[in-house]
C-alpha cells in the first residue's frame, strides 16, 4: 500500500472500508483474470493430489466408523443408505474434487461410500464452475458431481440440515476482511481510496470513461483500456467503525482488548459468514466444515504491528486469516468446536510420516537468502524437482507447467528447456507439493549433488509449524 502522493495522479474512486474494495478488486480480478490464477499463485490443491487424498481417507475412515456405530445401535434408518452430500466451495480448477473422489473410490473397496456421494461445486462465477467441471479428472466421477452457482454465505435453496462435508481451500482469504484497530475504548477500521499510477494514467485518452468503466464493472467497456489491475496506487486512513453493518460485535471488541492499542488485525468476515451458513447445512452428526488456508491463532504475531495482514497477486486481494477471532466467532454462533492443526501435520498424519514443502526444502539449500537472479531461483528449483523425480511417483500423469522466462541468458535457457523436458509426468506435479520422509532420503545423493545437506532437510521436517502458516481448521457440529 503506498503512501507517497507524488504517486497519486488521479483518484480513481472514494474512500470506502477495506472490504468493500476487496469485492471490487477481487471481482474484477477473476472476471479479467479467471482463467490465468495459477499464474500469479498456486494453491496446494491446484495440481498436488496429497492435502485431496487425506481429506478422502478421513472422510472414509469417520463415515465408515459411523456407520458401524448406527448399525450396532440397531437404529431403524442407516446411515449406510443415505445420500451423502460433500460440497466443496470455491473448488478452483477442479483438481482437489477430481483427487479427492478418485482416492474415495480406490479405497472404497466394498462400495460403502463412493456410490452415496453426492459432490457439489459451489462458486459464485459461472466460468469457475465450468473450468471446475472440465477437469479431465472428473469425467469419470460426472454422476457423482453437481455445481451449484452462489455466494458461500447464502445458499438459499441448499436445505437446512442436509450437508455431510463442507470443504474449502484458500477461500478464506479471499472473501470480505475489514482492517481494526483499537485507541482506547474506540474501535477504527481502515478506509482505502484507489489510484492510478502515473504511467498507465497517460495512456488513457479518455479517462471519465476508464472511472465509469472501473466503477461499474462494466467488463466490456474496461476491454477497452490497457490492463490496469497491477497499476492500482492505494490511500488509506482510519475511520470510527459503522457496527450497524458489522456482525459481533461484542465477539470482536472483546477481542480486540487483548490487542495492543493501534495494532491492525483482520476481521474475516466472509469466513465468519461461511461458518455460520455451514452451521445451518450440516446435519447433527455431519462429519463437518474444513477451511485450509493462510493465516495464524498466534496472538503474539496478531499483536505484532509489522506481520503481514494483506497481500496483492495480479491484483487480488488477499487477506491472513485471524483463526483466534474465527474460533471466538465460532463459539458466539454455537456453530460447534474449532479444532486447529498445521495443514502440513494433516497431511502428514494421513500419511503415517513426516512431510515438508518443496519450497521449505528449497529454502534450506544453501545459497537460499542469498541474492539469486530470478534464473538462478529457477534453476535451482529445477535441479531439484529433477534429482527427486528420480524416486517420487504420482498416482497421476501431469506435465509441469514451468514457463522460462525470456530474460535469462540464451545458453542457461536452452538448459532449463531441456531440464523441464526431462521431468517425468508421475514426478512431483507442482512447485506447491509435499514430500515425504521416505522420498527425501530415496533422493538425498542427488539432492547432495546439488548442494542439500541432509541434516538439514531432516531437521525442517520435524521443525513445527511457523507462527503464520498454512492450517486446517476444522468445525464439527456440537
Amino acid at each position: 500500500m503506498l503512501q507517497d502522493a507524488d504517486a497519486l495522479p488521479q483518484l480513481i474512486g472514494d474512500y470506502k472500508p477495506v472490504d468493500q474494495w476487496q469485492v471490487h478488486i477481487n471481482t474484477l480480478f477473476y472476471r479479467v483474470r479467471g482463467d490465468q490464477i495459477r499464474s500469479f499463485y498456486q494453491t496446494f490443491a491446484s495440481a498436488e493430489h496429497r492435502l485431496a487424498h487425506a481429506l478422502a481417507a478421513e472422510y472414509f475412515e469417520k463415515v465408515v466408523k459411523r456407520d458401524a456405530t448406527r448399525a450396532s445401535k440397531s437404529q431403524p434408518s442407516p446411515r449406510s443408505t443415505q445420500d451423502l452430500t460433500v460440497m466443496e466451495w470455491g473448488p478452483g480448477n477442479g483438481n482437489l474434487a477430481a483427487c479427492f473422489l478418485s482416492h474415495l473410490k480406490a479405497l472404497d473397496k466394498d462400495g460403502l461410500v463412493y456410490p452415496r456421494i453426492r459432490y457439489v461445486l459451489v462458486d459464485w462465477e459461472q466460468a469457475v464452475l465450468d473450468a471446475a467441471l472440465a477437469h479431465p479428472e472428473l469425467v469419470s466421477h460426472r454422476d457423482r458431481v453437481e455445481t451449484h452457482r452462489g455466494t458461500t454465505d447464502r445458499l438459499d435453496t441448499v436445505p437446512d440440515g442436509s450437508v455431510d462435508r463442507i470443504i474449502c481451500n484458500e477461500l478464506w482469504n479471499d472473501l470480505p476482511t475489514k482492517l481494526m484497530s483499537r485507541q482506547g475504548n474506540d474501535i477504527e477500521e481502515e478506509f482505502l481510496r484507489p489510484n492510478l499510477s502515473e504511467a498507465l494514467h497517460a495512456q488513457i485518452s479518455d479517462w471519465a470513461a476508464f472511472v465509469r468503466a472501473f466503477d461499474a464493472m462494466d467488463m466490456e467497456a474496461l476491454k477497452g483500456f490497457p490492463p490496469f489491475l497491477d497499476d492500482l496506487v492505494w490511500e488509506r486512513e482510519y475511520r470510527a467503525v459503522e457496527w450497524k453493518a458489522v456482525p459481533y460485535r461484542k465477539t470482536i471488541t472483546d477481542f480486540l482488548k487483548r490487542i495492543d492499542e493501534k495494532v491492525v488485525v483482520p476481521v474475516n468476515l466472509g469466513a465468519y459468514a461461511t461458518i455460520k451458513e455451514a452451521k445451518r447445512l450440516l446435519t447433527p452428526d455431519a462429519i463437518g466444515f474444513s477451511s485450509f488456508d493462510a493465516g495464524t491463532a498466534d496472538m503474539q504475531v496478531l499483536n505484532d504491528p509489522e506481520k503481514p495482514c494483506y497481500g496483492q497477486f495480479g491484483g487480488q486481494q488477499s487477506f491472513m486469516v485471524n483463526f483466534a477471532l474465527a474460533e471466538a466467532v465460532t463459539k458466539q454462533l454455537e456453530a460447534g468446536t474449532m479444532r486447529l492443526e498445521s495443514q502440513r501435520e494433516f497431511v502428514g498424519r494421513s500419511l503415517g510420516t513426516n512431510v515438508v514443502t518443496l519450497m521449505d526444502l528449497i529454502a534450506t539449500h544453501p545459497s537460499a537468502g542469498t541474492k539469486m537472479s530470478p534464473w538462478e531461483q529457477d534453476r535451482l528449483m529445477l535441479k531439484t524437482l529433477r534429482a527427486l523425480n528420480e524416486t517420487y511417483r504420482s498416482p497421476y500423469a501431469r506435465h509441469l507447467n514451468f514457463p522460462i522466462p525470456l530474460e535469462m541468458p540464451p545458453e542457461e535457457r536452452e538448459t532449463l528447456q531441456a531440464l523441464v523436458r526431462s521431468l517425468t509426468p508421475t514426478g512431483v506435479p507442482d512447485t506447491v507439493a509435499y514430500l515425504t520422509e521416505e522420498e527425501l532420503m530415496l533422493a538425498s545423493k542427488d539432492l547432495e549433488d546439488i548442494g542439500y545437506d541432509p541434516q538439514s532437510f531432516m531437521i525442517a521436517l520435524t521443525a513445527p509449524p511457523s507462527p503464520v502458516d498454512y492450517f486446517h481448521a476444522l468445525i464439527r457440529p456440537h
